[in-house]
Formats: C-alpha cells, sequence, structure tokens
C-alpha cells in the first residue's frame, strides 16, 4: 500500500476546523479518512508553528533558545567538573608540600668565615 501525502495547507486546514469546532475529530477523520493520532499530530506541528507556509520568526526564536539553553547546561557542567579538579590539584600540593620537612629560613646570608 502507498503513503499518502499530505500538503501543509490540506494538514492545517483540517486542524482549523478542529480548532475552530465546526466538526469533531472523529468526524474529521471519517470524512478525510486518516487516523486519529495522525489528526493529533498534526495539531501538535500547528501549535508549534511547524504546518504555517512561512516558518515563523517566534517558533525560530523559541529553537534557538533551547539549543542555547542546552549548550548552557553543558558548559556550567564542564565548569564544575573543572573546577573541582583544579580545587583537588591544589589539595593535593599542598598536601606534598606537607609531607616535605620544613626547615627555617636562613635571614643571614652565609658570607664565609665566622660571624
Amino acid at each position: 500500500m502507498r503513503r499518502r501525502r499530505f500538503t501543509q495547507d490540506f494538514k492545517r486546514s483540517i486542524v482549523e476546523q478542529l480548532l475552530s469546532e465546526t466538526a469533531g475529530p472523529a468526524e474529521l477523520c471519517r470524512r478525510y479518512n486518516i487516523a486519529s493520532g495522525q489528526l493529533y499530530t498534526w495539531k501538535r506541528q500547528y501549535a508549534g508553528g511547524k504546518l504555517d507556509p512561512d516558518p515563523s520568526r517566534e517558533a525560530e526564536l523559541e529553537a534557538r533558545v533551547r539549543e542555547l539553553e542546552r549548550l548552557l547546561g553543558k558548559v556550567t557542567l564542564e565548569n564544575e567538573f573543572l573546577k573541582k579538579a583544579v580545587r583537588n590539584s591544589l589539595k593535593q600540593t599542598q598536601k606534598k608540600e606537607s609531607l616535605l620537612p620544613k626547615t627555617a629560613p636562613s635571614s643571614k646570608a652565609l658570607k664565609g668565615g665566622v660571624n
């Protein structure tokens, strides 16, 4: 069986009929011979602006914001990881230095001979 292809205009008109409540979902499915799941998929697409003839600037911006928020979360996690790594590295360095024998710094320079 071949798959049917529906145009954006066709999908939009059916969803608009559904939203305007001129016909119920079951009636639209019977009239146009489409599955109810398909109708609700088109409804979600319509709400997301995907069935508009020109993709709306708002939908593009929302997608861009979602992508930037995802990247911000990723960078924040990397930043926290690196901060912990630096802190641990400093602690290990301080620990190694504390294990070395302590010597008092000489306040007088040795010039040779008796003082």
